[in-house]
């Protein structure tokens, strides 16, 4: 299954961040803690060198906490500030401040040593689609500053949002990058409703789920739709016994693939499956 969008609008947003660079300090990259490498836009690292760097592990309440430990792990490994939140109910935003802080530490000595007091940190907030980069900002903000969907391309430019007096942020919209190298990346950012459902095949892309769900967390199956056992079964047979147990059916009561796919998507998606990570860190080497 081949996965790629790249809409137009994504080009002009690409130019734009790599114009306003130059008058932030901080980064402030969003990923869906579920896939948190896959749901890294690699153009950020390379646009954004020499900036201050916090890691926002958004949905982590989505995820499974062992992997949400292993994540935070990795990622102050390679000298980033990580904070674990969930944007919907304000879990972690009170660590946000000391986490800005910590990251523009040099900044902020520096602006004090030239006599230069009470200047705000300029931070870019940056994420791919439909990571919850609007909802952190309303949520962090108190207040409703920035449009928020449950879809991918609602933020369509950048905008200046000041917080207070030790903090503003530009809020940008979500890109992606021209092409997925790995499908693999590509299957996972479907999953989790980063790509264009309209563009997808949601029957394969279920049973894609579901052949991972099968090995990775078979409980989350049995136990939400009533399955005796996934073990050594086709994942097809899955999704019929999901199109069963939920009632999609059509005239002459054949089963609604379709149906059972939406359905199913919108239960891993709301969390009803249980807490599921798709990816765990990549092994580090040991650093003297």
């Amino acid at each position: 299954m081949n996965i790629q969008w790249y809409p137009g609008h994504m080009t002009k947003a690409k130019r734009a961040m790599k114009e306003d660079m130059k008058l932030i300090d901080l980064i402030i990259e969003l990923v869906d803690a579920r896939v948190p490498l896959s749901s890294r836009n690699p153009d950020i690292d390379e646009l954004g060198k020499g900036k201050a760097r916090l890691i926002l592990l958004n949905k982590s309440d989505l995820a499974d906490e062992r992997a949400n430990e292993q994540w935070a792990a990795y990622f102050s490994g390679l000298g980033y500030q990580v904070v674990k939140m969930n944007c919907r109910s304000g879990a972690g935003l009170k660590q946000i401040n000391g986490a800005v802080q910590e990251a523009c530490r040099e900044k902020i000595e520096r602006d004090r040593r030239r006599g230069i007091l009470n200047r705000p940190v300029r931070a870019m907030v940056v994420g791919i689609p439909n990571v919850g980069k609007s909802t952190f900002i309303n949520a962090f903000a108190g207040k409703a500053c920035a449009k928020t969907g449950n879809k991918p391309g609602v933020t369509k430019g950048n905008q200046w949002i000041r917080l207070n007096k030790t903090l503003e942020l530009l809020d940008t919209p979500g890109i992606l990058w021209p092409k997925f190298e790995d499908q693999q990346v590509g299957l996972k950012l479907a999953y989790i409703g980063s790509v264009n459902d309209e563009i997808l095949n949601k029957e394969e892309l279920a049973l894609e789920l579901i052949s991972f769900l099968q090995k990775a967390y078979p409980a989350a199956l049995t136990g939400r739709y009533q399955i005796e056992s996934v073990e050594g079964q086709k994942p097809l047979s899955v999704l019929e016994q999901i199109a069963k147990v939920r009632a999609c059916l059509v005239k002459g009561g054949e089963y609604d693939f379709g149906k059972a796919a939406n359905l199913f998507f919108d239960d891993y998606r709301s969390g009803k499956l249980g807490r599921i990570t798709l990816e765990l860190p990549p092994v580090q080497e040991n650093r003297e």
